[in-house]
């Protein structure tokens, strides 16, 4: 068993903000980042957004389509259906050590979802789960989408938040798998706000819900992303 003193170590989670980023590259360095990792490595959120990519996951491929639409459709490994990405969504990949730090997948789950509860409820949106479908919901609609792969105790992939984006593509899929499913944003609901300031308040949600004691920023630029 782990001493005490040996789990404070890694109670500090290393903060990554890569800007806008492609998605297959971002997918390929989270899937070389949780090989190579050793017992000491600390853990990592990577918060970024990506250009317009629809990504499938294991639950609904059938491999054959490359796009919907004119926009890249990209076969992942993490769990659940289809989901969409794009400019004004706000996205965080949890790359963590579960086994050490005494996480299964269904309380990561839980952990994320209540981060981003917690986040809405400071912003007055009443924001909920739905039993077999992960996720974060309002009464207007999903607004946070979550998918995850664990392999060897170890974690990667995450959530994607609804800012401030184009809703348009949602409307060629069936949002994870559910048709009919409604989708909805941040500033649909009347919240405008600077996306450096839900990706502060997120991180913070997300260090106390997991926690973490604290988090360390690769760099002062907290939301390094150009139009």
């Amino acid at each position: 068993m782990q001493s005490a003193r040996h789990l404070a170590s890694f109670r500090t989670v290393t903060l990554r903000t890569l800007g806008r980023v492609d998605y297959v590259s971002t997918f390929r360095a989270m899937q070389a980042f949780s090989i190579d990792r050793t017992s000491v490595t600390p853990d990592e959120i990577w918060l970024l957004e990506h250009p317009p990519v629809f990504t499938m996951g294991l639950k609904g491929r059938d491999g054959t389509r490359t796009d919907i639409d004119g926009i890249p459709l990209v076969y992942t490994d993490r769990g659940g259906d289809i989901t969409y990405h794009g400019p004004g969504q706000l996205v965080a990949y949890l790359l963590m050590d579960l086994a050490r730090r005494g996480f299964g997948p269904k309380p990561l789950v839980r952990a994320m979802e209540q981060a981003i509860i917690n986040l809405l409820a400071d912003h007055g949106i009443v924001g909920e789960r739905h039993l077999g479908a992960p996720g974060v919901y309002t009464a207007q609609g999903k607004i946070a989408a979550l998918g995850l792969r664990v392999k060897q105790g170890r974690s990667y992939h995450g959530l994607a938040l609804n800012i401030n984006m184009d809703l348009a593509p949602y409307s060629r899929i069936h949002p994870c798998g559910y048709p009919g499913q409604p989708v909805t944003q941040l500033a649909d609901l009347g919240i405008h706000v600077k996306p450096a300031t839900i990706g502060r308040e997120l991180i913070g949600k997300l260090t106390t819900e997991l926690g973490y004691t604290d988090y360390q920023p690769e760099s002062d630029d907290f939301w390094p992303i150009h139009p």
